[in-house]
């Protein structure tokens, strides 16, 4: 690996331009279906199709797979922001929080199926309120990535005349 000494010719981690409208658009149309299944598998009643009393495996996958198209198309809306590439360390880190949330969201959703949970197989399993901390505790993890994820910069003052 060889290093030059000249700094990189785009060293501004600010966004430079409008971003692109399409990959917004794209983003946030992905980001609405992801929540229209979340919603599905979370209060199925909502939709006439809750029925069970309680919330089984098909209901805690759907939610699941719901939460990460949510997840897919926040980070496209949200990296549409940094056009040139460059990212500070704060979108970085907030990028592998979004991964690492919906992980933990994942396993405590799962834990049951996964041999984790209270009702351990050949028991149904079952959405218990641990799981359901453990899931609420992914959503944060979730929430603080994409607003580090966010682009922050100061614009230039002017000189008032």
């Amino acid at each position: 690996m060889t290093t030059t000494d000249q700094p990189s010719p785009s060293t501004n981690t600010s966004p430079e331009g409008i971003p692109s409208r399409m990959r917004v658009r794209f983003g946030l149309l992905v980001t609405l279906f992801g929540l229209l299944i979340f919603l599905v598998g979370a209060r199925p009643a909502l939709f006439g199709l809750d029925r069970s009393p309680v919330v089984g495996f098909v209901q805690i996958s759907v939610f699941l797979v719901g939460l990460s198209i949510v997840c897919i198309g926040g980070y496209i809306s949200l990296m549409s922001f940094w056009r040139n590439g460059n990212r500070t360390i704060a979108a970085d880190i907030g990028s592998r929080l979004v991964a690492t949330g919906y992980v933990v969201a994942a396993f405590s959703g799962m834990a049951d199926v996964f041999g984790l949970g209270s009702h351990v197989p050949p028991q149904v399993p079952l959405f218990g309120p641990w799981q359901a901390t453990g899931v609420q505790i992914g959503e944060v993890l979730i929430t603080i990535g994409f607003l580090l994820l966010i682009p922050i910069y100061r614009r230039k003052k002017t000189k008032e005349k």
